[in-house]
């Protein structure tokens, strides 16, 4: 009598599918970066072609005009070929010259939120892959944060800056933290490029120097906080509420790696109730960070309440394998002379920063003028049976 054959399953049976499963996600984002990079490339290529024709020959931007409607007819279907598409193409090809910039960054983006870290060999792998050949060089942005981003990112950038190192700093950080299109447009409208790693600290002092570089280019300063609607006179609590609120919009603006622990965590110390604003853990610097939210101007004394917290959070929180805590002070405003003096000779690692929130500041000059500031706007002067009126322009 033959035996039926068995229908349990191998207990190796699920690392097998894992494996297999890994091994097809893998090679669907690596043809999706290829595919990505190769469409790159025939966009400089063609915006190259384009610039090259209308110098040597004076063609206007009819010829654009015709170009797409030719190419539209050869290429039914195709999508790309608009006469706006092809200025960009022509704009991305004078924005990245054939020059080598950077290397790759190891953070390479997968889709919209998302982003897929390789190992060494993986990258290397993909850095030495064949690229399709050109009649031009296209060093600039095959091997260059530039290839790895999406076609409608360029665009943005394109859009939005005008100085090829700003947009390949936006490039990098978009690779860097799995920026989606509008994302990546809210980070360059708050000008982040002009605010990361400002905050005043003392990492130097107090961190060795390759935690202590990481630990400033996490700060800002100041913070952006343009989704919240606080009136002057809020406390502390208030603005924590705000914040926690708002919370998924409070990370992206603290930055890539930031976990939070939790709210108004609990320490007693010497029979004493004491609770820190916020806790967090950064995932990259392996350390907690307590933030101490000031709904006023920073003090000397806030410095010294950071180095006690700091203190009794290493002693409670932090296991052997993490790093010393950070705290960082977000107050409503600063003098840096004051702030400096505070932090000169603590030995915990402290930064202090402003936080602001924004109505008005990204409408053109001549108009801010004439629309109520945001002290109207949140504290609510204006009578009620009388419209804000416009405030006069200031004389030069």
């Amino acid at each position: 009598m033959k035996q039926k054959p068995s229908t349990a399953v191998s207990p190796h049976y699920g690392r097998l599918l894992a494996d297999i499963k890994a091994r097809v996600h893998a090679a669907q984002i690596r043809a999706g970066l290829a595919a990505n990079r190769e469409l790159l490339v025939l966009y400089w290529d063609i915006g190259r072609m384009i610039l090259d024709r209308q110098k040597a020959e004076g063609w206007g931007a009819k010829v654009i005009d015709r170009l797409s409607r030719d190419l539209q007819n050869e290429f039914p279907g195709q999508q790309g070929f608009s006469p706006r598409n092809l200025k960009y193409m022509r704009a991305f090809a004078e924005a990245w010259p054939e020059t080598v910039i950077v290397q790759q960054p190891v953070a390479q983006l997968a889709g919209p939120g998302k982003a897929i870290m390789y190992p060494p060999e993986a990258k290397s792998a993909m850095v030495q892959a064949p690229f399709a050949q050109s009649s031009r060089t296209v060093a600039a942005i095959v091997q260059q944060p530039a290839a790895q981003i999406p076609w409608t990112h360029h665009c943005l950038l394109l859009d939005k800056l005008s100085s090829s190192q700003d947009r390949l700093w936006y490039a990098a950080k978009a690779l860097e933290n799995g920026w989606s299109r509008p994302i990546l447009a809210l980070q360059i409208e708050s000008g982040l490029h002009t605010r990361q790693g400002k905050a005043l600290t003392n990492f130097k002092a107090t961190l060795p120097p390759p935690q202590s570089d990481l630990a400033q280019q996490i700060t800002k300063d100041p913070y952006v906080f343009d989704f919240l609607n606080l009136r002057d006179a809020a406390n502390e609590r208030s603005v924590e509420d705000a914040l926690m609120a708002h919370v998924e919009k409070f990370l992206l603006e603290l930055g890539v790696g930031f976990a939070l622990v939790g709210r108004q965590v609990h320490m007693e110390v010497g029979d004493q109730d004491f609770y820190l604003d916020l806790l967090f853990y950064h995932l990259k610097l392996r350390c907690f960070v307590v933030v101490d939210l000031k709904a006023r101007d920073f003090t000397p004394e806030a410095a010294g309440k950071m180095n006690f917290y700091l203190s009794a959070v290493d002693d409670r929180f932090r296991q052997s394998s993490d790093q010393p805590s950070i705290g960082l002070i977000l107050c409503r405003a600063k003098n840096r002379i004051i702030a400096e003096y505070a932090l000169r000779d603590l030995h915990k690692p402290i930064g202090v920063s402003d936080y602001v929130t924004r109505l008005v500041e990204s409408l053109p000059k001549e108009l801010q003028a004439s629309v109520p500031s945001v002290k109207e706007l949140e504290s609510g002067l204006a009578p009620a049976a009388e419209p804000l009126r416009p405030r006069k322009p200031k004389k030069p």
